[in-house]
């Protein structure tokens, strides 16, 4: 199920709650559909991520199927601390989500931002904003029924357009024993607005447990603003990863040495052809020409990538 598992029950398992008490802020990457997975939480760990998501896992499919949690789930020995994200809506199934992973992860963090139809629809991500009573019974049942005190049980949420039914949201979340809030600053409808940054603040001001800022923050300056506007504890970064995976490190694009390391694991890793020239794309899209983008992004096969690599960069 899970990969190298013969090493995981080695896994030095860590306290995420230990970043938040450094006095740092602390530096996360997203969870991200198809894109946060092992291969390259190990490369943004080399850059100085702090903490690493898993893509959203679907905790019913997880709990019910042997197949589902071999594809979703993979992690070793250096792959810590690491959060599990799931979509859920039934505590007691979440509960078995987390009993599954809490011998190989940190925590699990409940999402309850994803504004995607399929997601609202099925009663998962963004709606449960609206379930306030729902997602405090779900924190308590994993605190309960999880025996290890250092296990975290996040979650992820949108903001409401009136943002007192958001601070009440936190609060009870809080009361239940959560460990800490990331807030995406938009609601569910917004999508390419500009975030609020200002809420944020407000939920930060409101509450006693960390609170994590998320949304369009694509480089190490926009971090250290958002940081500013809100005073959160931690930033959360998806795409600005995705583009410079070396951001965290400050850099202010990506490096040829962390393509070079890119390469290498998800070589290592046997990362599917797709997304190795996916993340390939998104890393070199600030550094290379139209026409050259042109060339790269049709490329069909592993050893065209290397070749065209070694040729233009000497990777």
């Amino acid at each position: 199920m899970i990969g190298d598992i013969r090493e995981s029950k080695e896994c030095q398992l860590k306290d995420p709650m230990d970043l938040f008490h450094s006095g740092q802020v602390v530096k996360i990457c997203a969870p991200m559909v198809r894109y946060s997975k092992l291969a390259f939480r190990t490369l943004v760990r080399k850059y100085s991520c702090d903490l690493c998501y898993t893509p959203m896992i679907v905790a019913a499919d997880f709990v019910r199927s042997a197949k589902a949690r071999d594809s979703e789930f993979t992690t070793n020995k250096g792959d810590h601390p690491l959060i599990v994200q799931f979509a859920a809506k039934e505590a007691q199934v979440l509960c078995d989500a987390a009993r599954i992973v809490c011998p190989f992860a940190d925590g699990i963090d409940l999402n309850c931002g994803c504004p995607q139809r399929w997601a609202v629809s099925e009663g998962y991500g963004a709606c449960l904003i609206n379930k306030p009573e729902l997602v405090k019974d779900m924190v308590r049942h994993v605190r309960s029924q999880i025996d290890n005190p250092k296990f975290s049980v996040s979650i992820k949420i949108r903001i409401h357009e009136d943002l007192k039914r958001t601070v009440d949201l936190c609060q009870k979340a809080e009361a239940a024993g959560v460990s800490w809030i990331t807030v995406h600053g938009r609601s569910i409808e917004e999508r390419h607005q500009p975030v609020h940054y200002d809420a944020i603040k407000i939920i930060k001001q409101s509450m006693s447990i960390p609170i994590v800022a998320n949304g369009d923050i694509k480089t190490l300056k926009d971090a250290e603003n958002v940081h500013h506007l809100t005073e959160a504890d931690g930033i959360m970064v998806a795409r600005g990863l995705l583009a410079n995976p070396a951001m965290f490190a400050g850099y202010e694009e990506t490096p040829f040495q962390c393509i070079q390391d890119w390469v290498d694991i998800a070589l290592e890793h046997g990362t599917p052809f797709t997304c190795f020239h996916h993340h390939l794309m998104y890393m070199m899209e600030r550094i290379t020409s139209k026409q050259e983008k042109k060339v790269f992004n049709v490329l069909s096969s592993t050893s065209a990538i290397l070749d065209y690599l070694n040729d233009h960069y000497g990777v």
